[in-house]
């Protein structure tokens, strides 16, 4: 089961992605990159004039609040368990309470606000993350790139982390073992 723990490892400990990898976490940055640009695109228009928040932003509430402890905790590393996850909760929570409270209704525009600039940052540092990962080689999980950036950069090593979730781990295991002679 994945777990949202801090559990990093040695400087080195982890391979590097081959091809395989690479590609696909330039698949997976790609795909946010594209979910990112549809946010962009309704920017102007989150509650349409039917009052209705746009099926784009709901979409992104579920896999969001699944991966923000994730890239909260891996990302910037913290130790915080499901609190980003929860925070999240809380503030969608009270922006729809309020809307309803002050219009009668839930999908109001400070609700739209809300999810839109949450969603805003949760799937453009994913997607960020997957694709210097993909380009560069990140070991591990894709949010630790901006560690392994700084590492490159200054020579000072930094701890990694394994992907706790999805098919990264396992494609960067197979792919090291086959490289092995």
């Amino acid at each position: 089961m994945a777990t949202t723990d801090l559990k990093l490892d040695d400087p080195g400990s982890l391979p590097r992605p081959g091809p395989i990898g690479r590609i696909a976490r330039l698949a997976f940055g790609v795909l946010c990159a594209l979910y990112v640009k549809g946010l962009i695109d309704v920017s102007g228009s989150l509650v349409p004039s039917d009052g209705h928040i746009g099926t784009l932003i709901w979409n992104g509430v579920l896999p969001g609040l699944f991966l923000v402890s994730y890239v909260v905790n891996i990302g910037f590393s913290r130790a915080w368990g499901k609190w980003p996850a929860l925070f999240s909760t809380a503030a969608i929570l009270t922006a729809a309470g309020t809307g309803y409270l002050l219009q009668g209704r839930i999908e109001t525009q400070l609700l739209a606000q809300v999810l839109w600039t949450w969603e805003l940052y949760v799937f453009s540092h994913l997607g960020l993350s997957f694709l210097i990962a993909g380009i560069i080689g990140t070991p591990g999980c894709e949010m630790r790139v901006f560690h392994d950036l700084y590492s490159r950069v200054t020579g000072v090593p930094t701890r990694e982390h394994f992907c706790p979730i999805g098919p990264l781990h396992p494609i960067d295991q197979w792919e090291a073992r086959r490289a092995r002679p």
